[in-house]
């Protein structure tokens, strides 16, 4: 067998796949009809919208598979995307590449494969709309032509996804992103047992800015903000802009073992030194309000959201007191 290479691209492709943000997502029925459309179309038992992880390939829609995802080294869909034009192999037990793989030997017993690669506007190729069939079989010319027309369909619709889920000034999440991004992190830490913590922060004096700089510049410092938490926060934190000047982030940590000092300490740092070095006529400062997910009695995301925004505007009246006394 020959393991699905790895593309010179990588870290550039899997961050153009996880800024998708569709990655561990509910069914949707807008990916789910171009699968049974192209299962029918084809007559095969199998189609799959196969999104190509780090070390899995995982399925955004699965028609005629109970798995979820596969190990990415023995996957067929690891191999597609290295080409542009579609991947054929028309009988699997005939290629020296995969007649001892464990997907030909076992289940689901592949013997016909073809391949889409999904790639995105920005020229990284992210997965692939694949057929399976259990039998060998030809692939003709005008079926060339069939899959790649459903293949564009998926990458308009994965595209869409990332346009609804994305702030357009900062490219932060925006709060649909925040909110599908968060829940799945929250789920994920009460399997595992772990806790979260849910920041809120906002931009102080935010409104002074525009009035006396105008807009133009009040939206540099919300891009300067937004490069700053992406600094301060872990890549894989879930950070999103939802709104005017607020800000969320959501990091899942060890029960005992909460980052909210260090992180707000960076944060803090970092911020001083911006000021510092990007003398503007004015200092970005900022509001923070802190919620923690406790796994064992865990609350919803909406009432740490609540909970977050009480305490940051607790925050935020005691910082507007100091400055009030202090000019």
């Amino acid at each position: 067998m020959l393991p699905a290479p790895i593309p010179f691209d990588e870290a550039e492709r899997l961050e153009a796949l996880r800024s998708l943000n569709v990655l561990d997502t509910e069914a949707e029925e807008r990916f789910d009809r171009l699968t049974r459309l192209a299962r029918r179309l084809f007559d095969v038992p199998i189609c799959l919208i196969s999104l190509v992880d780090s070390d899995r390939q995982w399925f955004k829609s699965c028609i005629g598979l109970s798995q979820s995802e596969t190990r990415r080294d023995i996957s067929f869909c690891g191999h597609a995307i290295m080409q542009a034009d579609i991947f054929v192999i028309e009988d699997a037990l005939e290629d020296l590449r995969f007649a001892d793989n464990p997907l030909v030997t076992g289940e689901p017993h592949i013997r016909f494969y073809a391949g889409y690669p999904l790639t995105l506007s920005n020229g990284h190729r992210v997965g692939t709309l694949c057929i399976i069939d259990r039998k060998a079989r030809r692939f003709e010319p005008e079926d060339y032509c069939d899959l790649e027309d459903l293949g564009k369909l998926v990458v308009s619709e994965l595209e869409a996804v990332q346009t609804a889920t994305l702030d357009p000034l900062t490219g932060l999440s925006n709060l649909r992103g925040f909110d599908l991004l968060a829940k799945q992190c929250l789920a994920k830490c009460q399997r595992q047992q772990q806790d979260a913590t849910l920041f809120f922060l906002d931009l102080d004096y935010f409104k002074e800015i525009n009035d006396r700089f105008g807009h133009q510049e009040g939206n540099s410092a919300l891009v300067a903000f937004a490069s700053l938490l992406k600094e301060a926060f872990r890549e894989y934190d879930v950070i999103a802009r939802i709104g005017g000047d607020e800000f969320v982030a959501l990091v899942s940590h060890e029960r005992s073992m909460s980052p909210a000092a260090g992180i707000l300490s960076r944060l803090r740092h970092n911020l001083a030194r911006h000021n510092i070095d990007t003398p503007i006529g004015y200092q970005l400062e900022f509001s923070c309000g802190t919620a923690r997910f406790d796994a064992l009695l865990p609350s919803s995301l909406e009432r740490l959201l609540e909970d977050a925004d009480i305490h940051m505007y607790r925050e935020k009246q005691i910082h507007h007191q100091k400055h009030d006394e202090q000019n």
